[in-house]
C-alpha cells in the first residue's frame, strides 16, 4: 500500500493562544540538556506526543461527579501552547487509545452512537489542537470497526498503522492490504537558527499491539489480522528511507520491555529501537511515565537522556496526565537533515506533594468544552 504524503507550509499554530499559569510555563522549561545554538542549517525541532488520553477530555472525574487536576486534555492544550511558543517549529502526535476509557466515551459510544455528519468529541478536540498525526491504540476496537471508521473519518489530521492488515495477512508485510496508510511522508518547513526556511521530510510508522486479535476478538475476527511490531517495521523502513526523508519517527503503542524478544510482543519499543532507521519512538500502551522512575536504568535505557537504545523515546503517562516532548537539535548535512543531540521529557499537568495536588496547568477555556 502507498503512503500518504502531506506538506504545509507553515507549522504556526494561532487557535491556541494563552499561555496558561505561571506554574505551566514553569513546568514547561526546556528538557534538560539544553541544545547548543547554532546557525545556518542549524534546526531546532520539537516534537510533542499524547498518548492513552482515553476521552478524557476535561479534568473531570465523571465517577465522582467533580473536578480532577490529575487528568485531561484540556490541561495537556495549555502544556501545548506554551510548548509550541517556545520552539519555532514543532510538531503535534497521538500515539493511540483516544476512543475508549470514560463514560463520556461510553455515551458516544454505547448510548448516542454516531449519525453520518456526526463528529465524536475527542476527533473534534484533537482537530482544535491540529495534530499533525496520529496512531491507533488496542482501545480503539471496543466498540467495532464500524465506529472505529466513522469516529475517525472526521480526523483533520492523518493516522496511520502499518501492522493491521484487512482480512488475511500477505506472504510479507508489505505485501498485506494494511487497514490504514502503513506510514506517512510529511513535509513540513522549518527554520534555522539564521532565521532561513528549509524543507524537511519526516517518516512516520505507526505499529499497535498484536494482541488486539485475543483482547477484541468477537469485533476482528475474519475481518483483520495483525503482525509483529519489529517485524512489521523491519520491512518498511527500507521504503521509507527510499522516499528520501530526514527522519523517521515511530508512533509506538507500546510498551517498554528489555526481556527477551518473542513472536508478536505486547511491549515492542526497546527492541523496535534497534532498528536501524529509526530516530525517534513515541511510546505508550503501559500507562506509565518514561524517562521516569517507573523504569530502571540499565544497557540500552538510559533514563537521563531518555533513549532507548540511543534512540530518542518517550511515553507520556495516561488519561492526560503528561506531554511527551522530544528536542532535537538537526543540522544540514548533504541535502539531508540528521540530529545532532536530543533532550527528552515527560512534562507533568499536576505533582504531588503528599496527599495533596498541585495543578501545574489550568484548562484551556478554548479546548476540549464539548
Amino acid at each position: 500500500m502507498s503512503s500518504i504524503i502531506l506538506d504545509r507550509t507553515s507549522n504556526r499554530r494561532d487557535v491556541i493562544t494563552a499561555m496558561g499559569s505561571l506554574a505551566a510555563s514553569a513546568a514547561l522549561a526546556p528538557a534538560s540538556g539544553a541544545l547548543a545554538q547554532g546557525a545556518a542549517g542549524t534546526v531546532k525541532l520539537r516534537l510533542l506526543e499524547t498518548t492513552d488520553i482515553h476521552v478524557n477530555l476535561l479534568s473531570y472525574d465523571y465517577y465522582r461527579d467533580a473536578s480532577d487536576d490529575t487528568v485531561g486534555l484540556s490541561k495537556i492544550a495549555t502544556l501545548i501552547a506554551a510548548a509550541r511558543a517556545g520552539a519555532p517549529n514543532s510538531l503535534l502526535f497521538d500515539n493511540g487509545d483516544f476512543l475508549q476509557g470514560s463514560p463520556m466515551g461510553e455515551l458516544v459510544a454505547v448510548e448516542r452512537g454516531l449519525k453520518a455528519g456526526d463528529v465524536h468529541p475527542v476527533m473534534a478536540a484533537m482537530n482544535l489542537l491540529h495534530y499533525d498525526a496520529a496512531t491507533l491504540g488496542n482501545h480503539e476496537f471496543n466498540y467495532g470497526l464500524d465506529f472505529l471508521d466513522a469516529s475517525i473519518a472526521t480526523a483533520g489530521f492523518p493516522i496511520c498503522c502499518a501492522n493491521l492488515a484487512k482480512g488475511g495477512l500477505g506472504a510479507a508485510p508489505r505485501a498485506d492490504k494494511t487497514y490504514l496508510e502503513p506510514y506517512l511522508i510529511l513535509g513540513r518547513e522549518v527554520v534555522d537558527e539564521a532565521g532561513q526556511k528549509h524543507k524537511i521530510r519526516l517518516g512516520v510508522i505507526g505499529v499497535l499491539p498484536p494482541q488486539i486479535m485475543q483482547w477484541d476478538d468477537a469485533h476482528l475476527r475474519g475481518k483483520v489480522e495483525t503482525r509483529d511490531i519489529v517485524e512489521t517495521a523491519k520491512a518498511y523502513l527500507p521504503e521509507i528511507r527510499e522516499q528520501g526523508v530526514d527522519l523517521v519517527l515511530a508512533l509506538a503503542h507500546t510498551g517498554i520491555s528489555t526481556a527477551a524478544p518473542g513472536d508478536k510482543d505486547e511491549n515492542a519499543a526497546f527492541h523496535l529501537a534497534r532498528l536501524p532507521g529509526i530516530d525517534v519512538i513515541f511510546t505508550g500502551h503501559a500507562h506509565r511515565v518514561f524517562p521516569g522512575p517507573g523504569y530502571v536504568a540499565g544497557e540500552g535505557v538510559d533514563l537521563e537522556k531518555g533513549t532507548l537504545n540511543g534512540v530518542p523515546a518517550v511515553m507520556a503517562g495516561f488519561w492526560g496526565s503528561h506531554l511527551g516532548q522530544i528536542d532535537l537539535l538537526l543540522q544540514q548535512d548533504g541535502g539531508r537533515f540528521r540530529i545532532l543531540s536530543s533532550s527528552v521529557a515527560a512534562l507533568p499537568i499536576y505533582k504531588r506533594d503528599g496527599a495533596k495536588i498541585q495543578s501545574l496547568a489550568e484548562p484551556q477555556p478554548t479546548c476540549c468544552t464539548l
